[in-house]
């Protein structure tokens, strides 16, 4: 696991007191569950993308919320979830052909209020970027968030910003954007990936064409559409999502891939 990275000397020092007003402090796992705290602006770098989660995803019978596991495209291995919220939102990230990791209940971040107070949050999802940015994301409907979780929210919002982390407070994504990308997230795992078959759906849709002309140009259209929504899903072929899905969307070339 790699080593944590200080950012500069003098941000350093201005951390050293981590339990201090305005100081905050990190606790997480690393993919073998050894457990490891410092101040945020000495860890910032410590890739949280492959850590353990720091709280268990419990069930139990009653509970209001559903719990559960997304298998991840972007990573090969399972993220989990405790909302239905939640899960679009790891979707959307999983979509994203900037991550390259995401992580649930990534950390705990502890910080003192000005009274002196102890106060500790875990966010929802860390993910990181191919360019090596970050984004850490809190789900919560916007009738749910009480003063007491904007205050934790804002707190961790800071802290982010402190560390060039973006931060995100999410609610319901757009519907009709989270029922396209889960129509294609049933076609996202790479045994979709025909390589013939991608092949001639690239050639076919060099030029923009309808989807499902373009499927029959290419094949039988019962085998060439899974690997046409596979290829939507891994960005290889793009489409406007923000409209539904339908025989006359109009299918385009992708981003370049290597």
């Amino acid at each position: 696991m790699p080593s944590v990275t200080a950012l500069p000397a003098e941000a350093a020092r201005a951390a050293s007191d981590s339990w201090a007003p305005g100081r905050f402090e990190v606790e997480y796992l690393t993919p073998v569950g050894e457990v490891r705290t410092a101040a945020l602006e000495e860890a910032w770098s410590a890739p949280f993308e492959h850590g353990l989660p720091v709280r268990r995803f419990a069930a139990r019978k009653g509970q209001q919320h559903l719990s559960g596991l997304w298998w991840s495209a972007t990573t090969g291995g399972h993220v989990g979830f405790e909302s239905w919220l939640e899960r679009d939102h790891v979707m959307l990230l999983d979509f994203d052909a900037a991550v390259t990791g995401i992580a649930s209940q990534p950390f705990w971040l502890r910080w003192r209020d000005q009274a002196g107070a102890g106060i500790s949050h875990v966010p929802d999802y860390f993910a990181r970027r191919a360019d090596g940015s970050a984004v850490v994301v809190d789900c919560r409907p916007v009738e749910r968030r009480g003063p007491r979780d904007l205050a934790k929210f804002e707190a961790t919002a800071q802290a982010c910003a402190r560390v060039g982390w973006e931060y995100r407070l999410v609610g319901a994504a757009d519907a009709i954007v989270t029922l396209n990308v889960r129509w294609l997230a049933g076609y996202r795992h790479p045994r979709h990936h025909r390589r013939g078959t991608a092949d001639a759906l690239g050639q076919v849709f060099a030029v923009p064409a309808a989807l499902m002309a373009g499927a029959a140009a290419a094949g039988d259209p019962i085998a060439v559409l899974p690997v046409l929504f596979h290829l939507l899903w891994c960005h290889e072929l793009s489409a406007d999502l923000s409209v539904p899905l339908h025989p006359g969307t109009l299918v385009s070339p992708g981003m370049v891939t290597t």
